[in-house]
């Protein structure tokens, strides 16, 4: 396996947008073994708007009982949970039933790797069951400011009467940490940039700021700090530069329009100094 391999493990229809997913991936170098295609369901689709959400930044609407929510849990994914160094999975993928026992099997599996569970409360597909045993099985868990505020609340993590957002920010994710005996809370702030919480020290990354384009919009922001995570986990590098990189990809993609925009040389020479 090469350094820095990553694999997109989903399902698709056997449909046009099925085809352009899968070509799009290939046209980034990316492997498509482990993307599934499904005979009866059609592919997935998302409905953006970027600025329609209650803090300005994107609203989504997200359309159900497509291919993704039929996620099977088979021996080549069996394969790949055994051997992988890292995994990312999120709550909204696991909002059906058969991919949420899917994605459980292949994070249960991979005890061998960094586990970060990327909260993402979307419209209703989440439920309190679901968000305990993706903590359960977590290394790390990777949230934005409201989501905590919501789990804090689902959870019953904690009662503060703290004015100060950063004291009560950094109080939350302590307690999240606390009740799953997690490694690291990431808390993403937006243009404040990403709070790291570890059982021994606190680190607040400095904001980040790159200029925006014309019809850039925040989508992908978030996956991108979270890619930067795992890069700067799996290289072992100090906390402070882990949390660099990841501001650094989440400000640039949310400077763009799209969720994947090629990133620029700085970013890419950030991770080559190794």
């Amino acid at each position: 396996e090469r350094r820095g391999r990553g694999v997109v493990v989903s399902r698709v229809g056997q449909d046009d947008l099925g085809r352009q997913i899968l070509d799009e991936l290939r046209g980034h170098g990316m492997a498509t073994d482990y993307v599934q295609t499904d005979p009866d369901k059609a592919t997935g689709k998302v409905y953006v708007d970027p600025t329609g959400g209650e803090d300005g930044g994107p609203s989504y609407d997200i359309v159900g009982d497509v291919a993704w929510d039929w996620l099977q849990f088979d021996p080549d994914l069996e394969s790949l949970a055994r051997q992988c160094q890292a995994v990312a999975f999120g709550s909204l993928a696991q909002r059906g039933a058969q991919s949420r026992n899917a994605i459980l099997r292949f994070v249960e599996t991979a005890r061998q790797a960094i586990r970060l569970f990327d909260v993402n409360l979307r419209q209703s597909f989440y439920d309190l069951r679901t968000i305990t045993r993706s903590c359960e099985h977590a290394t790390v868990v990777k949230l934005n400011a409201g989501e905590l505020e919501t789990l804090a609340e689902l959870l019953n993590l904690s009662h503060s009467d703290e004015d100060d957002q950063e004291a009560l920010i950094e109080l939350r994710a302590r307690a999240l940490l606390k009740r799953f005996k997690l490694k690291l809370v990431a808390v993403t702030r937006g243009q404040a940039g990403t709070m790291l919480v570890t059982p021994d020290t606190v680190i607040r990354g400095e904001a980040v700021i790159y200029p925006s384009v014309e019809n850039a919009d925040a989508v992908g922001a978030g996956d991108a700090c979270s890619a930067g995570l795992l890069v700067g986990l799996l290289s072992r590098w100090p906390l402070p530069r882990v949390v660099e990189l990841a501001n650094h990809m989440g400000a640039y993609v949310a400077s763009q329009p799209g969720a994947t925009p090629k990133l620029p040389e700085e970013i890419l020479a950030m991770v080559a100094r190794g």
